[in-house]
């Protein structure tokens, strides 16, 4: 097979490059990952594979170990096995949940990140802004859909508020994720070669979702709770899927804990930090100081105390952990301090 058409059949599974890379071995991408191994798809055939063994070294950082979206290079055997993490395009990951400092990998090698949300009891703008302060920097762009519309009277409001709340430009959807006709706007994000990922909380639809988009009941679904809108995982693991328009759909289990990795530049909330950036003082702490511009701003309605608040809690997690991540490494260069992936806005050098 030419190399023309074998990245002719790659773009089915994603692939962005002109060109291969050297060393003439198989490539594929992750579609799916379990304990027991991980599948692959070419373009053409769908098949298993096991990790080669540098993969499982304790000491190997999670994160460059394969995940869902990667597109790898493959040695023949019985199984095949996974030789080389081909260079990620785009990387979405979260801090991992307990106390040592670990970064887990959601999905790479995504074009768009779609954020489902149902205008149920499942409604909470914070948490869209907490997934947006996780795909600032992953590369992919954001795309916030809104499903069960026919729940909330005043749904349409509801929207309007959340624009107004999001950075200009954001993509705002509301969707019936069980009709096709209404879930066909998506379209423009899944052409060929592009990839998505799906992620929210359980019960938000996805599974529903990710069926239209395939024409087929594929994945399982189940009913939500009534007290809180919530759901069981349906969906249990990570899966690349090929859908009808030609493009990738990375479907994700619901996510009950988000925690920032650290190097979050929270640009979602730019414009607070500017506000800040007029207070009187340089060292304002935004309280009962006078001159405090943001303290006007809450004051007058400029500002929403619930988004001020969401900011707050943000930015000192993103602290805590950037803290966690310095520390943990400055252990693995032998106490010399690291060289940070950049400078968190906020310190200001004004008279």
């Amino acid at each position: 097979m030419s190399e023309a058409e074998t990245i002719e059949r790659l773009r089915r599974v994603g692939w962005r490059g002109d060109a291969l890379p050297g060393g003439g071995l198989r490539l594929a991408r992750v579609v799916a990952q379990h304990r027991a191994g991980y599948e692959l798809h070419d373009g053409v055939s769908l098949f298993g594979a096991q990790p080669a063994g540098h993969f499982l070294k304790r000491t190997l950082d999670p994160s460059e170990r394969p995940a869902v979206g990667d597109f790898v290079e493959v040695e023949p055997g019985s199984p095949p096995h996974i030789s080389k993490v081909l260079p990620r395009r785009t990387v979405l990951s979260r801090a991992a949940a307990g106390e040592r400092y670990e970064r887990q990998v959601i999905a790479t090698n995504i074009d768009y990140v779609f954020v489902l949300t149902g205008l149920d009891g499942d409604f909470n703008p914070a948490r869209i802004e907490r997934y947006l302060s996780l795909i600032e920097d992953s590369g992919a762009q954001p795309v916030v859909l809104l499903s069960k519309l026919d729940t909330r009277a005043d749904g349409a409001e509801l929207i309007e508020t959340l624009r107004a709340r999001l950075p200009a430009g954001t993509p705002v959807h509301a969707i019936n994720g069980k009709d096709p006709a209404s879930v066909a706007i998506l379209a423009q994000y899944l052409q060929p070669g592009d990839s998505a990922v799906l992620v929210g909380s359980s019960g938000a639809g996805k599974s529903t979702l990710t069926n239209t988009l395939l024409g087929d009941e594929r994945m399982a679904t189940s009913a939500v709770r009534a007290h809180d809108s919530r759901g069981r995982h349906t969906t249990t693991h990570r899966a690349l899927l090929q859908l009808p328009t030609g493009g990738c759909l990375i479907d994700t289990p619901g996510m009950r804990e988000l925690k920032l990795t650290g190097e979050e530049n929270l640009d979602l909330f730019a414009d607070i930090e500017a506000l800040a950036e007029t207070c009187r003082f340089a060292d304002c702490g935004h309280g009962s100081e006078p001159g405090c511009a943001v303290q006007t701003a809450l004051d007058n309605g400029e500002l929403s105390a619930e988004r001020w608040r969401n900011y707050l809690k943000l930015r000192d997690e993103r602290e805590e952990q950037a803290a966690t991540l310095e520390a943990r490494l400055r252990r693995q260069r032998g106490g010399r301090p690291p060289t940070r992936p950049h400078a968190h806005r906020g310190s200001r050098d004004r008279e």
